[in-house]
């Protein structure tokens, strides 16, 4: 059996994984490459392998950076299967078709007058790849194949979010691999905690956040009950918030709305500037048994009417420009998270350079995005080839982080009852994944750990 390492290797973004038997070839996960100059290219690039060849697809979870390459999967050839949860197969029929949409207008946009060039794919290419998506429930055994079982976890990252526990059977053997997808902190808002999974032969575990630990929620939401009163009270501005218009908005809107009903934030009108959040809202609330008890307690009260808090779901483009001549009093939530495309820029555009503002960030900025060099403390950064100083407060909410920390990553690793025979650390910057790497094996004792580069094959 050979697993080769398309994405995700060495970096946080493109997650796909190749495993090759006598018997099939199919892919985990078939993400886009995101920020930096380099993605473009690696998102055109040639597969690694024949889309045709290949059985079919075991998806962790709706992310664009997991699945955002299946519609071109697809049109270069691949007919099988998408197995993933009921959750991810309803997400995925919002992002993969917003995500369609975005490749198209940016086609169109670079082409200009004169100008070739084509979009990476199209929403009839991302149609028809929804096609072949395949529903399955969480801890149900399915057969995508004759030598392959497989069992979806929850991963508490995401609604829908799986590990994925994969038989196969190859060379007279039947090995486990584990693929964690990206794994959720415990004790978070909305979703359950990830679950337990007690062996591997082989396993490929994240590491997005493998060299830190997050803030505790006590200590998080006292800062985003501070960044809030701070900004609409004192200072009188806005406060704008990049965030992922799944998981991170619905989880945002949990929190505020439970601060309010706590009395610790004030009276205040939440604008969600993002179609595609407001739809990824209706799925989570159809996906009610999906949620953990706070959650769906915090939904009963919400259904009472409260005078104080107006939350306002944008749709049109005319209401989200209209929300630029608000000067004051309003929490802005709009994607995308890493600040690199959508409505979110323009918001930043208007308010960035206000210090009676604040700019709430609130997950995971890789390396090259506009929100990396917000973090960073980039004096000044480029909006829309302009020039825009940077005089608004940032807060780096790293207590929101719908990825596990390096302590909750010890703690699900901790349940293994003996180290695997092959450890790969994979979703996570260089130099956190080989980080990450020698605490295993220095706190577990796991002396088979690897960080792979990416394109890197191994055989088991």
């Amino acid at each position: 059996m050979k697993i080769t390492f398309l994405g995700g290797a060495g970096e946080v973004t493109g997650s796909c994984y190749l495993v090759e038997t006598a018997h099939t070839r199919f892919l985990v996960d078939c993400g886009m490459f995101q920020g930096g100059r380099e993605a473009g290219p690696k998102n055109r690039a040639r597969f690694a392998f024949d889309p045709r060849a290949v059985d079919f697809v075991l998806l962790t979870h709706a992310h664009i950076d997991h699945s955002g390459l299946l519609p071109r999967l697809a049109a270069e050839g691949f007919h099988g299967p998408i197995y993933a949860t009921a959750a991810t197969c309803d997400l995925l029929q919002v992002m993969l078709l917003d995500s369609a949409h975005i490749q198209e207008k940016e086609a169109e946009w670079q082409r200009g007058p004169g100008k070739g060039g084509a979009p990476l794919y199209t929403v009839a290419q991302a149609e028809h790849a929804l096609k072949q998506l395949k529903p399955i429930a969480y801890d149900t055994e399915i057969h995508p194949h004759a030598s392959v079982r497989s069992i979806y976890r929850d991963a508490g990252h995401i609604l829908g979010s799986a590990i994925i526990e994969v038989w196969v059977a190859a060379d007279g053997r039947n090995r486990k691999i584990v693929f964690s997808g990206d794994l959720g902190q415990p004790m978070r808002p909305i979703v359950r905690d990830p679950a337990v999974v007690t062996g591997a032969d082989v396993l490929l575990v994240e590491s997005t956040y493998g060299n830190r630990l997050h803030k505790t929620m006590a200590e998080t939401l006292n800062e985003l009950e501070h960044a809030i009163v701070d900004t609409l009270k004192r200072k009188g501005g806005n406060v704008i918030v990049p965030a992922f218009a799944v998981g991170r908005t619905q989880e945002l809107l949990y929190l505020l709305i439970d601060l309010y009903r706590k009395q610790r934030l004030p009276a205040m009108d939440i604008y969600v500037d993002s179609p595609m959040a407001m739809r990824a809202t209706e799925i989570t609330l159809r996906h009610g048994s999906l949620l953990d008890t706070e959650s769906a307690n915090l939904m009963q009260w919400m259904r009472k009417k409260h005078d104080g808090l107006h939350i306002n779901f944008v749709q049109d483009v005319e209401e989200s420009i209209a929300l630029h001549r608000i000067k004051s009093g309003a929490v802005i939530i709009s994607a995308s998270g890493m600040c690199d495309a959508g409505r979110i820029k323009y918001h930043l555009q208007h308010n960035l350079g206000r210090p009676e503002c604040t700019i709430l960030i609130t997950g995971f900025q890789a390396a090259g995005t506009l929100g990396r060099r917000i973090v960073d403390g980039a004096k000044e950064v480029r909006i829309f080839d302009t020039k825009v100083p940077v005089r608004a407060d940032v807060y780096t909410l790293g207590g929101l982080s719908a990825h596990a920390d390096q302590a909750a990553l010890l703690g699900w690793l901790g349940h293994f009852k003996q180290a695997p025979q092959r450890t790969f650390i994979v979703h996570g910057e260089q130099l956190t994944a080989e980080l990450f790497a020698d605490m295993l094996r220095q706190r577990l004792g796991w002396h088979n750990v690897s960080v792979p580069q990416r394109h890197a094959s191994v055989t088991i």
